[in-house]
C-alpha cells in the first residue's frame, strides 16, 4: 500500500498509529536493555539468588489483567456509541491503574521490611535492579493514567463516537502494552532465578 495515498484525515490516522508503535518500539528496547543488564549482573560477587518477589506485585499482576479487561469494555461501549458506559469503563480502567501504583508501591515497601534497599550500605544489586524496573515501568503507567485522563474528558465532550475513536484506541493500545509489559517482566524476575 502507497501510504501517500487517502484523504488528509486516513493519513494522519496511519501516521499517529506509527508513532504509537515506534514509541512502544523504543520501549521495548528500553526494557530489554534493562533486563539484558539484569542477566549480566548476575555474575557479580553479590548477586542476591534467594529473595521473593513482594506479595504486592503478584496482586499488581492480577489488577493490570483486570485493567486491560475493563479497557476493552470501555471500547466495546464505544463502538456501541454508548459514551456514559464508555466514560465508566475507563474510569474503572484508570481506578485500576492508581490501584496498580499503590501495589508497587506497596511491593517497594515489603522489600524494605525485609531489609532490600534501593541504594545504601544495606542495599544490594539484584533488588536495586528489580526498583529500577519497576520505577520505569510505574512511570509508564502513569503516561497511560495521563493519556486516560485526556480521553475521558474527550469522551465526555462526545469527541468520539463508533466511527471515529482514534484517541480512545491509541490509549488502548498503549495501556495493553504496558499491561503486557508488566506481566512479562514480573514473569522474567520470578522465573530469572530458576532458568539462569
Amino acid at each position: 500500500m502507497d501510504l501517500t495515498q487517502g484523504t488528509q484525515q486516513e493519513k494522519e490516522v496511519r501516521s499517529k498509529k506509527m508513532m504509537l508503535w515506534f514509541g512502544i518500539g523504543s520501549l521495548i528496547m528500553t526494557f530489554a536493555g534493562l533486563t539484558s543488564a539484569f542477566i549480566v549482573s548476575r555474575k557479580r560477587e553479590d548477586w542476591l539468588n534467594d529473595f521473593e518477589l513482594p506479595r504486592a506485585f503478584m496482586i499488581s499482576v492480577l489488577v493490570i489483567i483486570v485493567s486491560s479487561l475493563t479497557m476493552i469494555m470501555a471500547k466495546r461501549a464505544m463502538k456501541q456509541n454508548n459514551v456514559s458506559q464508555t466514560t465508566i469503563w475507563l474510569l474503572i480502567t484508570f481506578a485500576l491503574g492508581v490501584f496498580f501504583i499503590s501495589n508497587q508501591f506497596q511491593g517497594f515497601s515489603e522489600f524494605v521490611a525485609d531489609g532490600y534497599y534501593f541504594t545504601g550500605a544495606t542495599s544490594n544489586v539484584t533488588i536495586s535492579f528489580i526498583y529500577v524496573i519497576a520505577v520505569v515501568h510505574i512511570l509508564h503507567v502513569i503516561a497511560g493514567l495521563i493519556s486516560l485522563v485526556v480521553v475521558i474528558i474527550n469522551n465526555l465532550n462526545k469527541k468520539y463516537t463508533s466511527d471515529n475513536m482514534l484517541g480512545l484506541e491509541l490509549a488502548a493500545h498503549f495501556w495493553h502494552f504496558i499491561d503486557i509489559l508488566w506481566v512479562c517482566l514480573f514473569l522474567f524476575l520470578y522465573f530469572f532465578r530458576y532458568i539462569i
